[in-house]
Formats: C-alpha cells, sequence, structure tokens
C-alpha cells in the first residue's frame, strides 16, 4: 500500500468511539476481568453486591441467589425495590436507567448509599450488557414492575405487575453465550462466596440453592443457607 493510501485509510471515520453498554460489550474484560470462569462468576458478585448494599443500608435481611437449569442466575432480596419512577434527566425510569447505563445508581448519590460494597448501577448494567436475556422484578409501594432485556437493551418500558404485598428486587439473568467461554456455574464457588458475606454482614441470611442438582425424591441436592446472628 502507498504512503497516500496509508493516509487516507486513517482518518476521522477510522476513530470508533464505543459508548456504555456497546463498550461493555466490545471489551467485557476491562468491566470483569475477563471471559472465563472469573469473570462469569464475577456478574453474580455484581448483582449480590447491589442487594448487600441494601443490606448494609439497614434495609435488607434477606438474600436468595439460586442456579437455574441453563446456568441461569436469580437473585432475590427483601430491600427497598429499585425505584422505578420517571427519570427526569433520562426521560425512562429509573430501573431502566440503572439497567441500561453505565455509570448510572444510587451509589453516586451520597445521601442514598452512606456505605457501599460494590458498585451499583455500575455492575448490574454491565451483567445486563453481557446476558443474553435478563429480568428485573421490583416490589415497592403496593406493586409489582417488570422490565425485560436482550444483550442490554430493554425490551419494553417497565410496566406495572400486578400487587405486592412487600418490597424487594429480584433479578434474573443468563449471561451470553457470544461472550463467555464456559457457562457453566460451580455452586461450590458461589457458595463459598456467599459464605464470606454472610460472615461480613451481622443479621443478614443469604442462602443458596442449585437447581441443576435433584435427588431421585426431586428435592435439591445443593441447598443451603447462611447466616452471622452476633
Amino acid at each position: 500500500m502507498s504512503e497516500e493510501n496509508k493516509t487516507k485509510s486513517y482518518s476521522a471515520d477510522s476513530i470508533q468511539a464505543l459508548e456504555g453498554m456497546e463498550h461493555v460489550r466490545m471489551r467485557p474484560s476491562m468491566y470483569i476481568g475477563d471471559i472465563g470462569i472469573r469473570g462469569l462468576h464475577h456478574l453474580v458478585y455484581e448483582v449480590v453486591d447491589n442487594s448487600i448494599d441494601e443490606a448494609m443500608a439497614g434495609h435488607c435481611t434477606h438474600i436468595e441467589v439460586t442456579i437455574l437449569e441453563g446456568n441461569g442466575i436469580k437473585v432475590v432480596d427483601n430491600g427497598r425495590g429499585i425505584p422505578v419512577d420517571m427519570h427526569k434527566k433520562e426521560g425512562v425510569s429509573a430501573l431502566e436507567v440503572v439497567m441500561t447505563k453505565i455509570g448510572a445508581g444510587g451509589k453516586f448519590d451520597k445521601d442514598s448509599y452512606k456505605v457501599s460494597g460494590g458498585l451499583h448501577g455500575v455492575g448490574v448494567s454491565v451483567v445486563n450488557a453481557l446476558s443474553r436475556h435478563l429480568r428485573a422484578d421490583v416490589y415497592r409501594e403496593s406493586k409489582a414492575f417488570v422490565q425485560e432485556y436482550e444483550r442490554g437493551k430493554a425490551l419494553y418500558p417497565v410496566k406495572e405487575n400486578g400487587k405486592s404485598t412487600s418490597n424487594g428486587t429480584t433479578v434474573t439473568f443468563f449471561p451470553d453465550p457470544q461472550i463467555f467461554e464456559d457457562l457453566e456455574y460451580s455452586y461450590d464457588t458461589l457458595a463459598s462466596r456467599m459464605r464470606e458475606l454472610s460472615f461480613l454482614n451481622k443479621g443478614l441470611t443469604i442462602s443458596i440453592c442449585d437447581e441443576r442438582s435433584t435427588d431421585e425424591e426431586g428435592k435439591y441436592k445443593k441447598k443451603f443457607l447462611f447466616q452471622k446472628t452476633v
């Protein structure tokens, strides 16, 4: 190639500015370390850390982690529930902002969280970007709300989904095979992490269940509850 052609081939059009969720999908290792087993499990930690932050703020006492058939993950907490009202700046529900905008979340509001352990907003949106499917169910103010996403993009606006007698957030996601080399979660690895988190947070109960494994009677072989009361 001539010098003239080399110069012409490198122009403003050659510069790609990747933003937000697109950047996460193009450079996942920048956000979760790698796309191997460690990165796969890191997705779970990011979602659980959001629930841990609710516990540290005094609003959550129980977290349930379930490994689903097909190596999906479901994390349930009894915190306040992610806000779903309209975000003035973005023009969509606050839940959608948290789930789809890098750098969004209550962590950046000093009045929302005095102490935090996870990224909250940064973390869960990264999980969303790296999942082939994610569903967020929110329970607050006596109502249930839901929104689903594919590879980080909302499939529909947040919608009301019935009534609720309790508060909390449930996040269910399936890692994207286009991103990860291995999609199989290790129960022992996740259980070890949940044990550590429960030990560090007094009054918080964390349970983990592996629905991929059942005995002859159909009961789950691997199910455990961690709790620190003192």
